[in-house]
């Protein structure tokens, strides 16, 4: 308890009457703080009743303690347990009146969203915090038509555009995250797309700057090493890529097998029918196959078309030489 000289208690009316009359004095008068405050925390122990007390307490004189810092004016007070002092903070003032400061802040942000005439209205209906939370992330102009509602005390409209509007406003919210969403996903897309052109135009210059300049005299092994180097270098990234397409026809034939088998009315006699999501992953890799395979054989037409004659001509003078 608060380090104050007790006075005489008085009747339960008595109490809750100078309580209230402690917190007119704050709201008229606060100049003088430390003393109010002592005064009021006093009289709500001496009530025994900080219980009964806060009942006295209304969440508007609460908020304008909070607003006008008058719980500053305890620092220095003997708490009543030895010589510790208050540090005269707004929590600790909550808990001298016996309520937790969550629950006086979740009071006052009901109070300034809904006004004390609404706010009562629905405490009457029967409306708890959860359902005030909903309420206070409703849009000022729904937010203003439930208050509206809610003043008129008819608690079966009130629930009726309550549900309305917090189904509204989920629906716009979802629509809202979904939008957000896809820009998002766009402007990925599209900074993917511009690095991977930039890097290509890069890697295009500087092969057109290298083969411009005038190749040196020096021996033809030389001078084709960075072509044969190149060449090695990107089969070797076609080979992966062919082995994933492979990894991947494997994957999927293991996987589906093992779908399919454990099904609990798997007849191993009887035909599946692929579903619809299996055969789109299926026909996916098959147009990926089939691309692969279409620019092989032109990138071999091409090839052939160029060096047809000094290809064979090569194969000869590799098997002369073997022989």
């Amino acid at each position: 308890m608060v380090n104050l000289t007790p006075e005489p208690l008085a009747p339960a009316l008595q109490e809750s009457a100078e309580a209230a009359n402690v917190l007119a004095a704050v709201q008229a008068n606060y100049n003088d703080e430390r003393d109010l405050l002592n005064q009021l925390l006093g009289q709500a122990q001496m009530a025994d009743a900080f219980a009964r007390f806060s009942v006295t307490v209304t969440t508007s004189k609460l908020a304008f303690v909070k607003e006008n810092k008058l719980y500053r004016a305890l620092k220095g007070i003997k708490s009543g347990h030895g010589d510790q002092l208050l540090d005269g903070t707004w929590d600790e003032f909550c808990r001298l009146i016996g309520r937790s400061r969550e629950h006086v802040e979740r009071d006052i942000a009901n109070l300034r969203s809904f006004g004390e005439e609404a706010l009562e209205s629905m405490s009457r209906m029967g409306i708890g915090y959860r359902e005030l939370r909903q309420f206070r992330r409703l849009p000022d102009d729904q937010k203003s038509a439930l208050i509206e509602v809610a003043r008129s005390g008819d608690k079966d409209s009130f629930l009726e555009l309550a549900e309305d509007l917090i189904a509204k406003h989920a629906k716009e919210k979802d629509a809202l995250t979904k939008a957000v969403e896809a820009i998002a996903a766009d402007k990925e897309a599209s900074e993917r797309v511009a690095q991977g052109k930039e890097e290509t135009i890069n890697k295009l210059q500087r092969e057109v700057i290298r083969l411009s300049k005038p190749l040196a005299v020096v021996p033809w092994d030389e001078r084709v090493a960075p072509f044969q180097k190149e060449i090695t270098e990107r089969q070797s990234l076609l080979d992966a890529a062919i082995g994933q397409h492979k990894k991947a026809v494997e994957a999927l034939d293991a996987w589906l097998t093992t779908e399919i088998t454990s099904q609990p009315d798997y007849d191993p006699e009887a035909p599946v029918a692929l579903p619809p999501p299996v055969r789109a992953v299926l026909l996916h890799l098959d147009d990926a196959v089939n691309r692969t395979a279409s620019l092989a054989a032109g990138l071999q037409h091409e090839l052939r078309l160029r060096f047809g004659g000094d290809i064979a001509d090569a194969r000869r003078h590799v098997l002369d030489a073997d022989a």
